[in-house]
């Protein structure tokens, strides 16, 4: 079974991305480059990190990526992102199309697929407004509510979900942990429950090691500039105390560093699949064996409350699980050492691969 998974990458990335790969000169330099960093490792398939010639990966966003294959295949560097996609796509002989990025390569691409491809399968676990996915044969991802609206729709769709990156390993086995919480990812107005939690947290930062690496909206970090503090912004700005712990975002292999110096991560889901839970921070959590705490809800199988997670309830709730836990470090290490073994046992990247051989060969 030939494979094609195409991904995209975080536009904030991009950044440490070019300067990882500041002296690559080719496709596979940058491709490698970038797989090493273990960006969305959790997502990305095991063919693809062990190079199997019959498995083919790309990152359809990545223009610079995209354009040296363009070149080194006999097309011009002008060439368009899609056409460029379906040229790798024909190269390869693709059998089954696995697309990561189908708010970018949707319906009308999926029509415009080579011959050569038998099914074609796409991951959305985030809402999608109108977006019209039926040209797609299969669609995946990790959240029942969200599943059953695809159904809804008339569309097949199926439970899937990322795995245990295996290079978090080294990672899980550091014990000097000097971050007591950490938290990362996005910031913006839009996310107020999150807003309150991280407000509430940023509290005891007093008492204990509080870092929060905040990928701030585009608003927001206008609003915190020197010309925004003149404009009337404020509801864009987050609090004080948040602002006090914030440092830069992180990704790759900084954000597992991050993690494996940290004895308890923070995660909130998303105000998108109602009491479903499931979003990659928990995989990257326990991975690098961290305790998560995280808000209460439905969460993947193993990933049980007050046995290899715990949740909260509300901000205040929040606040005081994470300083109970920081006071009793035996359980703390208890929790964690079971989230880690949790997502190694049950979600390896072997038993990925096999579900979607599986998933696959049932289209």
């Amino acid at each position: 079974m030939r494979v094609f998974q195409n991904s995209g990458v975080y536009a904030a990335y991009l950044q440490r991305l070019n300067m990882l790969a500041g002296g690559a000169r080719s496709f596979s330099d940058r491709l490698a480059l970038f797989l090493d960093d273990r960006y969305g490792a959790c997502h990305i398939l095991k063919p693809a990190m062990d190079m199997s010639p019959d498995f083919f990966f790309t990152n359809g966003d990545d223009e610079i990526l995209q354009r040296y294959w363009a070149v080194e295949n006999g097309l011009p560097a002008s060439s368009d992102m899609e056409k460029i996609l379906l040229s790798q796509i024909e190269h390869h002989r693709t059998e089954v199309f696995y697309n990561l990025d189908p708010m970018r390569y949707g319906n009308d691409f999926v029509r415009k697929l080579p011959g050569s491809v038998r099914k074609s399968i796409m991951w959305r676990a985030a809402p999608s407004g109108n977006a019209d996915f039926g040209a797609y044969d299969l669609i995946v991802c990790n959240f029942p509510l969200i599943l059953e609206g695809y159904r809804k729709l008339g569309w097949r769709a199926e439970y899937f979900t990322p795995a245990h990156d295996p290079a978090m390993d080294s990672y899980a086995e550091n014990r000097n942990r000097p971050i007591d919480v950490l938290f990362v990812g996005g910031y913006s107005r839009h996310h107020r429950r999150r807003a309150e939690i991280l407000e509430a947290v940023s509290a005891i930062r007093k008492d204990f090691e509080v870092y929060y690496h905040l990928d701030r909206s585009r608003l927001t970090r206008l609003a915190e500039s020197p010309i925004g503090w003149l404009l009337p912004l404020g509801k864009h700005r987050r609090p004080t105390s948040i602002r006090a712990v914030s440092r830069t975002p992180l990704f790759g292999r900084e954000l597992y560093e991050a993690i494996s110096k940290s004895k308890i991560v923070l995660n909130g889901a998303v105000d998108m699949a109602g009491t479903d839970r499931g979003n990659m921070r928990c995989w990257e959590s326990l991975g690098c064996g961290a305790l998560m705490v995280s808000d209460a809800g439905v969460y993947p199988e193993g990933m049980v409350d007050n046995v290899s997670v715990v949740t909260y309830e509300d901000a205040v709730s929040a606040q005081q699980k994470i300083v109970k836990l920081l006071r009793e470090p035996e359980r703390l290490q208890t929790l964690a050492k079971e989230g880690t073994r949790t997502v190694r046992t049950a979600y390896s990247k072997h038993a990925q691969w096999l579900n979607f051989q599986r998933l696959a060969g049932s289209v």
